[in-house]
């Protein structure tokens, strides 16, 4: 029987976080209030309540280099310095290369069972 592993938000901790359960033949079930995946990443233009945002024109402050996935380097046509935007496209990219998505239920607000 699989042991099933609550993880908490779909941010960069998140996702990584489904990865290693995965990894290690576990099951993990992403609890995300939210309708997308990215965290902090992901600008609003209208901030919903009590949830942190970023400035619009936030840049990553080292090189995609260093805030690269281990096991997957950003895109070659991506800038050293990536926007917000492209950031939140790497995450993407990283979620939808190892198929995790399929363990993110958006929108959950509840308990683990």
């Amino acid at each position: 029987m699989l042991q099933k592993v609550a993880v908490i938000s779909a941010g960069i901790s998140g996702l990584t976080s489904i990865k290693a359960c995965l990894e290690e033949g576990l099951q993990p079930e992403c609890f995300e209030s939210s309708n997308d995946n990215g965290g902090i990443w992901r600008f609003k233009d209208d901030p919903e309540p009590e949830r942190a945002n970023i400035y619009s024109s936030v840049i990553i402050n080292s090189s995609k280099e260093r805030m690269a996935f281990s096991d997957f380097p950003p895109p070659a046509e991506l800038p050293n310095n990536m926007h917000h935007s492209e950031m939140l496209l790497y995450m993407r990219l990283y979620a939808q290369a190892f198929k995790l998505l399929q363990y993110i239920p958006f929108k959950v607000i509840g308990h683990y069972e």
